[in-house]
């Protein structure tokens, strides 16, 4: 035999890549319900939509790497025809920028958006963690007022409630990057990627506990797998230093908007551990004497201070206090400081924050995959970047904008049982007799008809001559209703209606093949101009229970 008879053609082994996932009927509807929502929140607060493509240049998306052959650091690239590197968007806000600086002279500001879209990591992939997924955005640029900020964070927490979300099962947890900024300014730690490393260990802290983000700002971290990821390299003196912030953030009694920190005799001291003290001087006026009078963040106060050494390298700090303090008012007379807390060790990962960050965090409980009951845990964030734009034109356009992840936000909904609640309404299937082209277009009429009454409809399309592959059909697509006619009913002027149902539940309580077609479980006729109204009613009977 010659070796091209013997060898057969190899089939093509049908298999997703690595990261990705297909989606069900069942939770692109639970999506689109859940983004409705959140929609309507964002419309309501003056919102427009807007539209960027999935792929941009490389460099404007700010992770391109000169010293790599090819830029796949985290992000999927491909070169064009013209040799110009592009990307998969890794999040909206990077596309957002160009967008806006391209056409900056079009856009009135401040410019408030909203979008929805997938994003692509180049990142491994693992249990709940995907290479492609859907994020859903706001932001108002060109605002430079702190209100911007609060009202970010106001949005969300009414998004929250938009969703179902009631108050106590969720935070909005904010802090201001300018704030963890004096902090690595008092320790000394100037080199950019080692502040970098600070800010993302600590921003792994729901993920891995204070235990975990020291050994990331240390030596580093070996996960149960046996992984390792280098640490930091802080000294022991300087882990120490972040103790405040990683115990703060477990204790959320304390992390609150309060008035607690202010000196009641002495407005000029602030309490830090009980005890009164004064402010470093050289900070800036309408700091010194704005900012630390407005209302008191203690947790804050009491991390400025235990830091030790000149307290005037902390000024910088004082900037990121100032905006939360302004904050705190704003959300305090709005009636949002039940809903909205300051956080120290909120810091955010990307490096392109410049000001006040914020994190929504849902608090129930839920059983993880090693059957540990866990807090849920974040849903999205974001925070200001006033550099974003001006890499393109060269001017401040300040901007501020978070990001709800609808996949993980998904999840929480089900968990909590307020996705899915109003399921889709099952379509009814006329069925077919006869393949005649008469009787095809009567068959169609029929669907037509339902479907004009807002009722979802289907004419079978498959092989008529097999009925009993029609009602299997129904039943694997969970059709309420069926519709039958053939010559017979045709020339009674009837139709009959399949309850499939109560048909199911009848059906089962019949043991003899005889005694099922003698039945007829859940089977009724009616006269064919009363389909419509008959099929509406019953639907209306099912829905009911």
């Amino acid at each position: 035999m010659s070796d091209k008879k013997s060898k057969k053609p190899q089939k093509l082994k049908a298999r997703l890549p690595r990261g990705f996932a297909d989606r069900s009927a069942a939770d692109i509807r639970a999506t689109d319900e859940m983004v409705a929502k959140i929609r309507a929140v964002f419309e309501r607060y003056g919102f427009d939509p807007v539209e960027t493509p999935a792929f941009e240049y490389t460099d404007a998306l700010g992770k391109f790497l000169p010293d790599q052959d090819r830029p796949n650091e985290g992000v999927f690239s491909l070169q064009d025809d013209d040799e110009q590197w592009m990307s998969l968007r890794y999040d909206l806000t990077a596309p957002l920028a160009r967008h806006v600086a391209q056409n900056i002279n079009e856009i009135a500001l401040p410019y408030r958006t909203y979008r929805q879209g997938w994003v692509f990591r180049n990142e491994k992939p693992g249990p709940g963690r995907f290479r492609q997924f859907m994020q859903f955005d706001a932001d108002t640029v060109g605002a430079p007022g702190v209100q911007a900020d609060a009202e970010m964070a106001m949005m969300m927490a009414d998004t929250m409630e938009a969703l179902g979300i009631k108050r106590g099962d969720y935070v909005i947890r904010v802090n201001d990057r300018r704030v963890m900024d004096g902090v690595l300014d008092a320790l000394d730690i100037g080199d950019p990627y080692k502040r970098l490393g600070v800010l993302r260990s600590i921003d792994k802290l729901d993920k891995f506990g204070a235990e975990g983000v020291r050994q990331l700002l240390g030596t580093g971290r070996a996960d149960e797998s046996g992984d390792f990821t280098p640490g930091v390299g802080l000294t022991d003196e300087q882990i120490d230093a972040f103790e405040p912030i990683l115990l703060a953030s477990t204790d959320r009694d304390k992390v609150v908007i309060a008035r607690e920190g202010l000196s009641p005799d002495r407005p000029d001291f602030i309490l830090v551990d009980q005890q009164e003290v004064r402010p470093p001087k050289g900070l800036p006026d309408h700091i010194a004497s704005t900012g630390l009078n407005s209302a008191a963040l203690g947790v804050i106060n009491a991390t400025f201070f235990r830091f030790g050494g000149d307290a005037t390298a902390l000024s910088s700090s004082y900037y990121g206090y100032d905006a939360l303090s302004k904050m705190a008012v704003l959300l305090q007379e709005c009636g949002y400081d039940d809903r909205i807390r300051i956080d120290p060790s909120v810091v955010r990962g990307l490096e392109y924050y410049t000001g006040p960050v914020y994190e929504a965090e849902l608090l129930f409980d839920v059983v993880n995959d090693k059957g540990e009951t866990v807090q849920f845990g974040s849903v999205g964030g974001g925070g200001r970047y006033d550099g974003l734009v001006k890499r393109f034109t060269g001017q401040d356009v300040p901007a501020t904008g978070f990001s709800i992840g609808v996949s993980r936000m998904m999840t929480a909904l089900k968990n909590l049982g307020k996705l899915g609640a109003d399921a889709m309404v099952e379509l009814v299937l006329v069925t077919v007799m006869d393949g005649d082209t008469e009787a095809l277009g009567r068959y169609q009429k029929m669907t037509q008809d339902l479907r004009e009454a807002g009722i979802r409809a289907e004419m079978y399309q498959g092989n008529w001559k097999k009925f009993g592959n029609q009602l299997r059909y129904a039943d694997r697509r969970g059709c309420p209703v069926a519709i039958i006619q053939g010559s017979d009913e045709r020339e009674r002027g009837i139709v009959q209606i399949k309850d499939m149902i109560e048909g199911r539940k009848e059906a089962a309580a019949i043991e003899s093949n005889e005694a099922y077609r003698a039945a007829r479980p859940g089977q009724f006729e009616v006269a064919e101009g009363d389909l419509v109204a008959e099929v509406t009613k019953l639907l209306a009977a099912q829905a009911g229970g």
